[in-house]
């Protein structure tokens, strides 16, 4: 559901926050009070592979779904408009309120712990939610917890091989002069994992999943110059607290980079109203929970 901390391109270090439980405090500041920002920018951005995550979870008429990290919740509206049963949940509460108002069945909870029994669904579904957990092996046990034996997970997050596009607000930050405040979360390497399809399978099998594959999907996400810029404005995620962490004199400077960086994205077909042609790149991955044998 969300954008890739990867936006904040070539900056240079950022600060380690000890722990996993600062990481996942930074993250649910970071998202405070950002749902309609979020809406408005980034999140057509993120629904892009939403078809495909589903197909890998087997979601059909019928299937009793989790939508882990929903965001505003267009994967469990997709799954609701194939037929399928749809719970959703995420950390943030606007997120939450705003997937309501969409008529979804969807509550606050937090990963690793989810307030369902073992077993509750057929298939569950996270769209970029494992790039803002503390503890990716530890949510992954948790959403096999839910499963039922034979039933499908599949997820999609960010992964080390980015497209141009992803690199364009960080650039923009980096011309512009921007300093990264230090108050940015950053996952304890402990915690980390190979952001490549092999890495990926690798962490679901880790987490008791069977078998386990992942590959990437490549899109360029059609845009605006200011629909996008809206998102960096608007303090959504990573590079929205650079952003809106800088003085107005270098936030209008990196705006002026952000304008002549645009210039490399425009489409052959563009019709002159600032569209842009954005390529991105994301890992997409799938596993059952191994059904129970027969006696």
């Amino acid at each position: 559901m969300r954008v890739p901390s990867g936006l904040c391109g070539r900056l240079g270090p950022m600060t380690v926050t000890d722990g996993t439980a600062a990481f996942d405090a930074a993250e649910r500041s970071m998202w405070a009070g950002r749902a309609e920002a979020y809406a408005r920018s980034f999140g057509r951005l993120c629904a892009y592979p939403v078809p495909h995550l589903l197909d890998a979870a087997g979601v059909t008429a019928g299937t009793r779904v989790l939508d882990v990290g929903t965001g505003t919740g267009t994967a469990a509206l997709a799954a609701g408009e194939r037929g399928a049963l749809v719970r959703a949940v995420d950390a943030d509460a606007g997120m939450v309120a705003r997937a309501r108002r969409r008529g979804l069945a969807a509550e606050v909870a937090v990963l690793p712990e989810l307030p369902f029994p073992d077993g509750a669904f057929d298939a569950v579904v996270g769209n970029f939610v494992l790039n803002h957990v503390g503890r990716p092996r530890a949510a992954l046990a948790e959403l096999r917890r839910v499963l039922r034996p034979g039933g499908r997970i599949a997820v999609t997050l960010w992964g080390a091989r980015r497209g141009a596009g992803q690199e364009l607000l960080g650039q923009a930050c980096a011309a512009g002069g921007a300093v990264p405040p230090r108050y940015l979360p950053r996952l304890d390497p402990a915690e980390d994992f190979p952001r490549t399809p092999r890495g990926l399978a690798d962490l679901l099998i880790g987490a008791g999943f069977t078998g386990a594959g992942a590959r990437e999907r490549v899109w360029d996400h059609r845009t605006t110059v200011e629909e996008w810029w809206g998102g960096a404005a608007g303090g959504v995620a990573t590079i929205g607290l650079v952003v809106t962490s800088q003085t107005p004199g270098t936030v209008a400077r990196i705006r002026r980079e952000y304008e002549r960086l645009c210039a490399a994205f425009v489409p052959g077909n563009a019709d002159g109203e600032g569209h842009l042609a954005l390529p991105h790149v994301a890992l997409l991955g799938s596993a059952v929970r191994q059904a129970v044998s027969a006696a």
